[in-house]
């Protein structure tokens, strides 16, 4: 397992010395993840690219800031090859070929989702007297 400490310096530990728990990015054979957790940096980097601020990612996988920012700091010091890792699972994502039994419940969701929008655009044309509404 190999592991990365962030070089992040909060203004509390300027002040009051590091914290009990110190941020870090390990390697299980996974690829980078905050340590203690399955997070890994792609799963931030998703968020990042979205333009979210450390503390909302922070919020929505219930990290700290400090987590989330020792992420940031190991995509920045390894950004080329966080980057190139990060685009071919993107590209593994696009192009997986499931079983087909697995894609033949996909479609039969996809068309049973369809089916229920339409529904609505029906009961919504219906409701404002025929009236379009583009959503």
């Amino acid at each position: 397992m190999t592991e990365y400490r962030s070089p992040s310096t909060t203004k509390r530990e300027k002040t009051m010395g590091p914290a009990t728990t110190e941020a870090r990015i390990s390697n299980r054979g996974r690829g980078p993840e905050i340590a203690g957790t399955r997070i890994t940096v792609y799963d931030v980097m998703d968020y990042l690219k979205e333009g979210w601020h450390r503390d909302r990612i922070a919020s929505l996988f219930r990290l700290s800031s400090r987590d989330i920012q020792a992420a940031m700091d190991y995509i920045a010091e390894h950004g080329t090859e966080v980057e190139a890792d990060y685009q071919r699972i993107l590209e593994r994502h696009r192009t997986y070929a499931y079983p087909p039994e697995v894609q033949a419940k996909i479609r039969q969701c996809r068309g049973a989702a369809q089916q229920r929008r339409e529904e609505l655009h029906r009961r919504r044309a219906q409701e404002t007297g025929g009236a379009e509404d583009h959503v």
